[in-house]
Formats: structure tokens, sequence, C-alpha cells
């Protein structure tokens, strides 16, 4: 018997799996067995890679080959293992040294002519390598700048089957190697894409006649990532102002952009060109997404992020919220607490991470009439429509804003007057840092990051500031996790005006919002 080894990665949701690829050449009926949970895309490697290694010039072994993935009780899916398992095999028949492929770890799919194809997910599947002590990773050509990404992790780009061999028998690659150009990365498919980058690039809050008290929500929203709520008829100016949120972010740090790209890499949505994510996500569905595609899932071991989770740094706007599906908007309520959302299967369970700024704009009622006057809806209706978004949804938003159309002097003029987003974002970028430093102690980032117990303890402003929101708890006009949310704003409040601590007007300006108002 001859016997061969290399590695490869299981992902399941974001987290990865080192997984050994062992192969052995033995006497019996010929013929390549998978044994190890694999799934039917990956039972059909037998196929593709016996047709690789043919269109590679090597010979195919005409003997009884076994290939186990260890451990055999994790699930394995997907294309991912095809060059794992081609190398393995090739290594146990001698035509590679067993040594030089012992300690790799192999990823890429292959086609019938030997070409290894870029995967989804390498990213995360490179770093799940390298916590577990790997230290050489071999992944398809055009997912090399990915993988790249992962520190003090040696990464070999390849584009053939062939070229792969000739690395590992130390001879000089063939000639369609060194002229391979890489391939774009695959296509998500999933309906749920957000906004075109492009586009996004030229926008500026300069661009919104009026709104002062939207513009001024949208800074605080920026400034301490809180949640955000715009209501009000067509035309306002709801999605602009959501649409420009980003614009006033400031870029992402190191650790959170890598996070980032790791889930839009497992998603398929990797920008073309751009292996590293370095801007808040922006991410809208549309009002047909259902709750799956929201929190995320799948079909059987296939399990893909959702909206929440694309949008992980970022920003989630959902436009016409009232319009979403009976119930979709609640799974949101797990993710708005905690910051990541569990998907469970028969097979296992898969954590995504989920910590998003919310932003939901939704008109008045279903006829979405210019004003109140040319309004046809019933009363009913209308409470019908706005209570499709319930009230544990809307009291774990921090901002709430009614808006009213611009007036005409607006319109015209306010050009001139109107802040752009760089000058507001330096304010926002001075905020952040004061509540670094309040918070360089602390696990948090942000002011509504901090968890209500500890906003509590180590964060209630002075008795003679909290006069607007105790008589608020008086008269049951505002929760627990209100009382919560008004103290987190406050504290962004005073952070954009330079305060070492919310004052009366803070508090006061924060419970406004929670609670709101028409601009």
């Amino acid at each position: 018997m001859t016997l061969a080894k290399t590695k490869s990665v299981s992902l399941l949701g974001v987290d990865g799996y080192v997984v050994d690829v062992e192969a052995a050449i033995t006497s019996g009926v010929p013929g390549l067995h998978l044994v190890g949970l694999p799934d039917t895309a990956l039972s059909e490697a037998r196929d593709r890679v016996r047709a690789a290694i043919y269109n590679s010039g090597e010979d195919w072994p005409n003997r009884h080959v076994t290939v186990s993935l260890f451990p055999a009780s994790l699930p394995k899916k997907g294309s991912f293992y095809d060059l794992a398992i081609a190398i393995a095999l090739l290594a146990a028949a001698e035509a590679v040294p067993p040594r030089s492929c012992a300690g790799l770890v192999v990823i890429g799919e292959l086609g019938l002519d030997g070409r290894v194809r870029a995967v989804p997910g390498v990213l995360p599947a490179v770093l799940a390598a390298a916590n577990a002590g790997c230290r050489t990773a071999v992944v398809p050509l055009a997912n090399r700048a990915e993988a790249a990404l992962v520190p003090d992790v040696e990464v070999i780009g390849t584009a053939t089957l062939r070229g792969l061999l000739a690395i590992l028998r130390d001879e000089a690659p063939p000639v369609e190697e060194t002229d391979a150009e890489p391939d774009p990365p695959p296509a998500a498919h999933d309906g749920l894409a957000g906004r075109v980058p492009d586009r996004r690039a030229v926008l500026d809050l300069s661009d919104v006649r009026g709104q002062a008290e939207g513009r001024r929500a949208l800074e605080i929203s920026a400034a301490g990532g809180h949640h955000l709520y715009f209501a009000g008829p067509p035309g306002c100016g709801k999605t602009m102002l959501a649409e420009r949120l980003p614009t006033l972010l400031p870029q992402l740090e190191p650790d959170a952009a890598l996070e980032v790209t790791a889930i839009h890499s497992v998603a398929g949505t990797l920008p073309p060109g751009q292996p590293l994510i370095t801007r808040p996500p922006f991410h809208a569905p549309h009002h047909t997404a259902s709750a799956a595609a929201l929190a995320g899932g799948g079909s059987g071991r296939v399990l893909k992020p959702g909206a929440v989770s694309l949008a992980h740094r970022g920003i989630l706007f959902l436009d016409e919220a009232p319009e979403f599906r009976w119930g979709a908007l609640d799974v949101l309520r797990q993710p708005l607490e905690e910051g990541e959302v569990r998907i469970s299967r028969a097979e296992g369970t898969a954590c995504f991470p989920a910590r998003f700024t919310l932003v939901l704009a939704a008109n008045p009622c279903p006829c979405a009439a210019a004003t109140q006057m040319d309004c046809s809806c019933a009363p009913s209706a209308r409470r019908k429509y706005q209570s499709r978004l319930s009230g544990p949804l809307l009291d774990r938003v921090d901002l709430k804003l009614e808006l009213a159309p611009a007036s005409r002097a607006e319109l015209r003029y306010d050009l001139e007057f109107a802040e752009p987003s760089e000058v507001v974002a330096e304010r926002v970028a001075a905020a952040r840092e004061r509540t670094l430093k309040r918070l360089s102690d602390t696990p948090w980032r942000t002011n509504s990051e901090i968890p209500g117990p500890e906003v509590r303890r180590a964060f209630t402003p002075s008795a003679a500031a909290m006069g607007a929101v105790d008589a608020a708890l008086q008269n049951g006009s505002l929760s627990a996790r209100g009382l919560d949310r008004v103290l987190r704003v406050a504290w962004t409040i005073a952070d954009l005006a330079d305060r070492d601590e919310p004052d009366a007007d803070d508090i006061g300006g924060a419970l406004a919002l929670w609670m709101g108002r028409r601009s």
C-alpha cells in the first residue's frame, strides 16, 4: 500500500477547520472512493480530479484508491477539496514526492482541463489554517491576493495543476503557468447585493437640501454607531440621508477589515480587484427579502451569511421597512442585541458576526401621499401599516425622527450652506476619538457597544442631568432598554460637543430622539 497526505480546510460559516486529506492506493477493484462525510458536489470530485490529472499529462493509477477526509464526522461540502485530493493521490502514486505536500494546506477547484478555479471563502480558510499552525497555503491564482492578507503564511498561487506539480517537483513552471492570468473570483448569485459601490463614491451629504434635524441625527448615528429610523412622506430625503451615512464613517481598522472581508469572501461578494474591504459596507436588501435572506441560512450543509452579516461593521439600510414580509424584520432583534447571528442545522451551527448600524425608512401610510391632506387611507389602515414595525424592534432603535418635506427656499438655496460629508466626518472622527479614550480599558469601541448594565453602573450622568429621564421612567413612557439607549446617545452627543459628561440638554435631546419627534 502507498499512502500520502496533505491538508485542506472545511468551512462552517466563517469558522474554518483543518482537514487531513489522505490518499491510499491498494489492491482491489480500480476506482476512486471518497470517505469522510462528503456532500454531492464533493462526491463528484472523483470525475473532475480524474479528468484534470489526465489532461495535465499525468497517469491515473489503475488501482483501488481511497481518499479519506479527516475528521470524518465533520461535514465537507463543495469543490473546495479538488486540488488537495489530486495532490494527495499523485503523491500516493509517487508522481510527486510525498514529503513535498505533507505540510501544505491546499485549496482550489479543478476544471476538467486541469485549470485551478477560484473558490469563495479562501480568506477565512487560510486564517483557520494559520491559527492551526500551518505556514504554507496553496490557493488558486485568482485568490492569491486575498490569501496574502493573512500574516506569517507563505501563499503559493497556481493557475493549473500542471504548474503546481512543477513547483512540488522543483521544476521550471510550464509555459502556460507563467503566462496565466488570474480568473475573476466567482460572482455571488444570492440576490442580496447592496448598492453599487461606484455610485456611492460620488455621494455627499451636501446633496441633501434642508433636513437639518435629519443631518444632525445622521451625524450622531455615525459618531456612536446608533440605529436610526426615518419616517416621512415620499421625497422628503429619507433614502438620500441613509445612503450618505457611509460617507461620514472612518475607514475600518485592520482587524475589522479582515473580519468583514472574510464574511464577503464566504458569500462570494468580494468586489473585483479588491481583496481587502477597507470601507464600512452598505447593504440595502429589497423589501421582498425573506427572513432567511436577512439572517442567513441555506439548505443542507451550505450555510451563507445573510444581509445582517454582509452589513457587519457597516450599514444595513431597509428602505420601505413596513413593506417587508410579516415577521421578517423580527429576525433582526437577536443580532441587534448580541452582534451575531447563529444558524442551526442538523449538521452543525454556524455563527456569523452581525454588528451593524440599522437604518430604517418608512412612509406614514400605504398610499404614500405627499401630504396628510392628500392621504386616502383610513385611520385603521394607517395604524395597521405602521404596526408592521413591531414595538420590540423599534424599542431597539436609538434615534427616531419624522421628516417633513423640505421647503421651497431650502430646495433652491440650501446648497451653499449645507455642510459636505468631509466636514461632518471630521467631527465624527473627533467624537469617536474621545469615545475611544474613555473606553480605552474596555473591549468596546463605540458608545452603542457598551452593555446596558455597564452604562448604568459606570457611565450614569449626574442626578441633576437625569431629570427628564426620571420623569419619563415615572410616567412609563421610557422602558429599561430605552433608558440604556438614551444614555448611550447622550454620551455620543456630549462627545460631539467635546464635553466630559452629558448635561441635561444632552440627555433631553437623546430622550426626544429616542421617543421620536417631527423635524
